[in-house]
């Protein structure tokens, strides 16, 4: 069974896990061509290697035409209904949108069919989501584990005024979670890459056993003092059968 482990000691954003999976050997021509199923237009995507603190790193940015930030999670899950992605990918893509607008809910104590995205309801954010869906399709990934995640510290601008970090929908995805701040004042868990790790990962927690095929770094836009704005991505396969050493059995022998 293969299995992806978030490194999250510098957050982790949905440019960051796109970054992190291309880094890992996601082909970006491929995730081009299977985004054109979105049926969504007026957008690009590049992605180049940055350093981050003398850490190499893929950084992938996606540019837009849209205007149009705000979308509710209904007209989200109609463009993942009415698209020719994978059922695997628009399935998760689904999921990560679905309790992304269930934590919005609770922030601003309304039913889940009237909320309205403003930041991930731009294209940007769609295609980030739908872009790392793609890219765990790709790479055959079917397991998901993420580390204590550093949220950072300080405040952040959003379209509802200046809020403290971590942002009030991002402490809601990752209520129950593992979380801490190294005291560096900058949002580094964005609510877009809180609900990819709250949507998919089944434990938090250290590195569970696994044997490491591929390792991708995921770069942020911050250049931050004294450690790299990246995600480490680990891939490979999780302890088990096909793992040599963990299936083993261990007898207990009493005098």
């Amino acid at each position: 069974m293969k299995l992806a482990y978030f490194d999250c000691f510098s957050g982790i954003r949905g440019d960051m896990t796109l970054g992190a999976l291309v880094d890992a050997g996601c082909d970006v021509e491929q995730l081009r061509t299977e985004l054109g199923g979105l049926r969504v237009p007026g957008w690009g995507l590049t992605a180049e290697k940055v350093w981050k603190n003398g850490m190499a790193a893929t950084h992938v940015k996606v540019k837009t035409e849209d205007q149009s930030k705000h979308r509710s999670l209904s007209a989200i899950l109609e463009i993942l209904q009415k698209s020719q992605l994978a059922p695997g990918v628009r399935d998760r893509a689904a999921a990560i949108f679905t309790k992304l607008g269930e934590a919005e809910a609770r922030v601003h104590d309304v039913p889940l069919e009237k909320i309205h995205f403003h930041e991930v309801g731009a294209v940007d954010a769609i295609v980030d989501i739908v872009g790392a869906c793609i890219g765990f399709h790709a790479l055959g990934i079917e397991e998901f584990a993420c580390s204590a995640l550093n949220v950072g510290g300080g405040t952040v601008k959003m379209a509802h005024g200046i809020l403290p970090v971590p942002a009030p929908a991002t402490a809601n995805l990752l209520q129950g979670k593992p979380t801490y701040s190294n005291g560096v004042q900058k949002e580094l868990v964005t609510p877009t890459g809180a609900a990819i790790v709250a949507a998919l990962c089944e434990w938090f927690g250290p590195q569970p056993p696994m044997s490491v095929t591929a390792i991708g770094y995921g770069a942020g836009t911050a250049d931050l003092e004294g450690q790299p704005n990246v995600v480490r991505l680990m891939i490979g396969e999780a302890a088990g059968k096909s793992v040599a050493g963990f299936d083993e059995e261990i007898a207990v022998i009493e005098a």
